[in-house]
């Protein structure tokens, strides 16, 4: 039975395919496109599956939505009654567009599906999950729990904002639900808008922001407290009641009432691009602060109702990695699985899961050791011939390996001698995260990779910190993890010993004094705070990246590398190899692995391109 699963319309649209409860494949729309956070139709995302399973349309038992558009149309008309006469400019704008296409969302899709594929001899069943059980079911059927309470926790679905679920076998029981306009997800999404960040994009921003705010101070520990007392009621049980007064999405155009959050906090919106002041960095702490609290009170309600020795999560919340890890170090689950693809993307893939479950009513098998993930690795691949075209047709020089480990020898001595090595391999990951297919690699040893990724490779804000690849087996070397994180969805601590002392005063140096002092041994990838975003890296899901590292501990000592994704800002990242190819001739890249090619920057043909490439891309 193969079904096909597809978010759209609202932000990073996707589709996968599964063949009963095995994972096919899945895309976001915006690697091919190259539009981040594409929100139209996933027509090519949905060529690609199709493809990638070499069957024809006709043989799909069902296609699936990844929410009930119907019931978000009722929320959005409760609550504008119910903030009447507020927001009426905002109803005008809205309405037009539901009642010409959303309400007609069936023949919408349908209509979309015929350009991409033949429909014409098909009745191919539409099937609409809720948003959140999508969600729910993204992260529990891939999982390797036989029975797991399930956390989602995201901006807003049709009503849900988070939902507590529990899951055994192939069914999964809804238990609780916050309702909009209360939401963990809009409450964050609302201080990543006024700190002057993209809502929907710069959440993990944010969140690495923090960091630079000063725990101590006076002001971060006024800015806590002025969240919790005018902004949020946050209940023992995790669920919030966020005062409407502050805010503006339920029926307005932005996320605040900027006139009250600066009387609040005596601080205007930050505008986008300007120098990021400590006040804003204090104030990005208190938010993330008060967003772990929320969420270890969720997870231990969680527990509580369920009985649970396991914790699945999804939802965009669950993207906040620095959350995740302190779920993990107060040990309130024995085991925890986080869907790599936790935000609307993975709705795709849950939607397809949960008709499966669900609605067909097909059992699960949990007898595996990790998850049915695959590594995440489930995009497109491409041929030494593809490669070997794409050089042809930019008259690339590259040097050929005919032995894997040979090339990876090289590429870790490169890596060693502090040059920069985009990596391109097998298939494409699913999810945000680049985890070793489309990966730009450097030296976590050495003190100035975090300044070159940033300002000439990535062109991104210098405060932004990068991941370590780490071997599975020498994790415990380096980190305080004591689990796996193969999705880059845990944030710990360097190891005691590794971290070096700051100077006298820190906390009160200006952010940008702050970014280059010496933390540890492993300075790259050591976060202002020691922590760290950490990737696992196993052999069973990744042979190769697993082999380069490997590698670079012969030559280095050190079983661990930066990882950052194959992209510049604004840019998603790279699905082909023409993409990689322009990726590195944009940018000081110093080389290129893709597949068993080696391609020298220096050594490539000038580089001249009409238009600034830099245009293609909004500033995320």
């Amino acid at each position: 039975m193969y079904l096909l699963g597809i978010s759209a319309f609202y932000h990073d649209s996707a589709a996968a395919l599964i063949e009963n409860d095995k994972i096919i494949a899945a895309a976001q729309e915006e690697r091919f496109t190259r539009k981040k956070h594409d929100a139209g139709f996933p027509s090519n995302a949905v060529k690609y599956c199709l493809a990638e399973a070499a069957i024809d349309p006709a043989e799909l038992a069902a296609i699936v939505f990844y929410d009930k558009p119907l019931l978000k149309f009722e929320r959005l008309l409760e609550t504008y009654y119910a903030f009447a006469p507020k927001g009426l400019k905002s109803f005008l704008m809205s309405m037009p567009v539901w009642i010409k296409e959303k309400m007609f969302l069936k023949k919408l899709i349908r209509d979309e599906l015929k350009k991409v594929i033949d429909l014409k001899h098909s009745k191919i069943p539409l099937l609409f999950p809720e948003h959140h059980l999508s969600h729910a079911a993204s992260a529990f059927y891939p999982s390797a729990f036989e029975e797991a309470a399930i956390l989602t926790i995201d901006g807003v679905g049709e009503w849900a904002t988070t939902t507590i679920c529990h899951g055994k076998g192939k069914d999964i029981s809804i238990l609780r639900e916050l309702r909009f306009p209360h939401s963990v997800g809009l409450l964050y999404s609302a201080f990543t808008y006024y700190t002057g960040f993209k809502v929907n994009s710069g959440e993990y921003k944010l969140m690495g922001l923090a960091p630079y705010g000063n725990k101590n101070s006076s002001q971060t520990k006024k800015f806590y407290q002025l969240i919790c007392d005018e902004l949020a009621d946050i209940k023992e049980d995790g669920s919030v009641w966020l005062n409407q007064d502050y805010f503006d999405y339920a029926t307005g155009l932005k996320m605040t009432a900027d006139d009250k959050w600066q009387q609040l906090f005596g601080l205007p919106v930050r505008k986008p691009e300007s120098e990021l002041t400590q006040s804003y960095c204090d104030l990005a702490l208190a938010i993330q602060n008060v967003t772990e609290e929320i969420v270890l009170k969720l997870a231990r309600h969680a527990k509580e109702i369920t009985g649970s020795k396991n914790l699945c999560m999804a939802g965009g919340v669950a993207l906040n990695c620095v959350a995740n890890g302190k779920i993990l170090r107060e040990k309130i689950f024995d085991r925890l699985y986080f869907q790599p693809a936790a935000g609307d993307a993975g709705g795709a893939l849950g939607a397809a899961l949960a008709a499966f479950h669900i609605h067909f009513g097909k059992e699960r098998n949990t007898d595996y050791v990790y998850d049915t993930m695959c590594g995440s690795y489930l995009g497109p691949e491409f041929s030494d011939k593809e490669i070997i075209a794409v050089a042809k047709k930019f008259k690339a020089a590259y040097e050929s390996f005919q032995e894997f480990d040979d090339l990876a020898e090289r590429s870790a001595s490169l890596l060693a001698d502090g040059k920069v090595v985009g990596w391109f391999q097998g298939r494409m990951e699913w999810g945000p995260r680049a985890l070793g297919n489309r990966s730009i690699l450097g030296d976590a040893r050495n003190p100035e990779m975090q300044k070159k990724l940033n300002l000439k490779i990535k062109y991104r804000e210098s405060f932004r910190p990068f991941a370590p690849a780490v071997l599975s087996e020498d994790c415990n070397d380096y980190f305080d993890l004591g689990d796996i994180s193969p999705y880059m969805l845990l944030v710990d601590s360097v190891k005691k010993e590794r971290q070096k002392c700051l100077p006298e005063g820190f906390d009160e140096l200006p952010l940008k004094e702050k970014l280059y002092f010496l933390r540890s041994d492993i300075p790259a990838v050591t976060h202002l705070d020691y922590s760290a975003r950490i990737q696992t890296v196993h052999h069973d899901t990744n042979e190769r990246f697993w082999k380069l590292i490997v590698a670079f501990k012969r030559q280095t000592g050190f079983g661990l590398i930066v990882n950052t994704s194959f992209n510049v800002r604004g840019e998603p990242i790279v699905c082909t190899p023409e993409d990689a190819y322009k990726c590195m001739m944009r940018t000081e890249m110093d080389y290129l692995v893709m597949g068993n090619f080696l391609f020298d920057k220096s050594k490539q043909p000038d580089w001249n391109e009409d238009d600034d490439w830099r245009k293609q891309f909004t500033l995320d």
